[in-house]
């Protein structure tokens, strides 16, 4: 079971001329889970950022295995699978009724902003970096 599933409807702007999500669409799907992953446990970007704090895509791996459609309701899951003192690698999947459409590991850094260098997680943030 995972930690957190955001939902989303595809809309006309996610696709191609053929009613295909375009494949970056993908990616912005799972940020947006990952942002409202934070929002869900009482953070926001906006709360950090105030605080000089960025998290940033350091690198990413994903596979897509199944094309969605204009308006599919899709289901992004986030899951912290392993952690140290300023990075996370989160395991994301993107699904259509149980079927398995594209997945990813997305690693995140956490920086200071003025100077985007790495930094340890906030104390707000430790509880949630242990996959």
């Amino acid at each position: 079971m995972s930690d957190f599933t955001h939902t989303v409807k595809v809309y006309i702007e996610d696709t191609d001329a053929g009613g295909i999500v375009y494949y970056v669409n993908y990616l912005k799907y799972m940020e947006r889970a990952r942002s409202e992953w934070l929002n869900h446990h009482g953070l926001a970007q906006r709360d950090l950022l105030a605080q000089g704090i960025q998290l940033v895509v350091h690198h990413l791996e994903c596979r897509y295995a199944k094309p969605a459609h204009l308006d599919d309701e899709l289901h992004i899951t986030v899951d912290v699978v392993e952690s140290t003192a300023c990075r996370a690698t989160f395991a994301q999947t993107v699904t259509r009724r149980g079927e398995r459409l594209c997945e990813a590991q997305v690693d995140i850094v956490c920086l200071e902003a003025s100077r985007l260098k790495p930094v340890r997680w906030p104390d707000a943030l430790q509880p949630l970096m242990h996959g």
